[in-house]
C-alpha cells in the first residue's frame, strides 16, 4: 500500500466567479514546483492531496474528495511531471496524450472511447485536451466506469498532465460526451507553467502575481 505524503503545494482561497460556477465548491490555487517549471491551476476545495511521488523522471501526484482513499475513490485530481520529455524527437501534446488513451484502450478494448476537445494553450504553452474512459474496468475493489479529462502541457523541458477522473457504474460506454467534462475543463483554469525563480519560496508570488 501507497503512504501518503505531504504534498509540496501552495493553497491560495479562491472564489470562483460566474453564474454557471455559482454552485460549485470554494477553489483553491495549486502552485508546485514540478521539475523545471511551477505547475499552476485551481482545485475544488473539497478535494486532498493524498499521495505524492517522484521516482527518477517521473512525478506523481494525486488528490481524492476528502474522506476518500488513494485505493477508494469516486474522483481523483492527479498531476504528472515528466522531466526532460521536450528533448524526446517526434513528441507532442497530442502524442501524449495519445499515448494515455492507449493505456486506456488496452484496458478495456470493448468499451473505450474518447472525446478530443484538440490543441489548446495555457499561458504561452502548448497543449492538449481530451475525454477519455473506459466503460468496463477491473482495477478497484469492483468492476466499475472509469472516464477522465485529461490534459497535456509541454513545458519549457518537461512534459505535464492533469487528470480529473471519475469511477461510475460499469455500462457499455463511459460518459465522454457529457457537458460537465467542458465544466470541470473551466473550473481547473487558469492553467499556466511559471518559471522558477531562484530564492523565491512558497507562496511562489511571482507565479501568483501572474495569475
Amino acid at each position: 500500500m501507497r503512504t501518503p505524503t505531504t504534498a509540496a503545494i501552495l493553497a491560495v482561497s479562491l472564489l470562483l466567479a460566474g453564474t454557471a460556477q455559482a454552485q460549485a465548491p470554494q477553489s483553491f490555487r495549486v502552485i508546485s514546483p514540478i521539475f523545471g517549471q511551477l505547475v499552476s491551476f485551481a482545485m475544488p476545495s473539497n478535494f486532498a492531496a493524498v499521495f505524492e511521488n517522484t521516482k527518477g523522471g517521473h512525478y506523481i501526484r494525486e488528490a481524492v474528495l476528502k474522506g476518500e482513499t488513494p485505493e477508494r475513490w469516486t474522483q481523483m485530481i492527479t498531476v504528472t511531471g515528466e522531466k526532460g520529455m521536450t528533448l524526446t524527437p517526434g513528441a507532442s501534446p497530442e502524442k501524449f496524450a495519445g499515448t494515455i488513451a492507449g493505456g486506456f484502450r488496452s484496458a478495456c478494448p470493448d468499451s473505450f472511447a474518447a472525446r478530443p476537445f484538440g490543441a489548446m494553450t495555457f499561458g504561452r504553452f502548448e497543449g492538449f485536451a481530451a475525454v477519455i474512459g473506459c466503460g468496463r474496468v477491473d482495477s478497484g475493489p469492483t468492476r466499475h466506469s472509469e472516464t477522465a479529462l485529461l490534459i497535456t502541457l509541454k513545458g519549457t523541458t518537461d512534459y505535464y498532465t492533469i487528470q480529473w477522473a471519475e469511477r461510475g457504474p460499469e455500462m457499455d460506454e463511459p460518459p465522454v460526451n457529457d457537458d460537465r467534462w467542458q465544466k470541470r475543463l473551466l473550473e481547473l483554469g487558469p492553467i499556466d507553467l511559471c518559471p522558477i525563480v531562484a530564492g523565491e519560496a512558497a507562496p511562489y508570488p511571482s507565479c501568483v502575481n501572474k495569475s
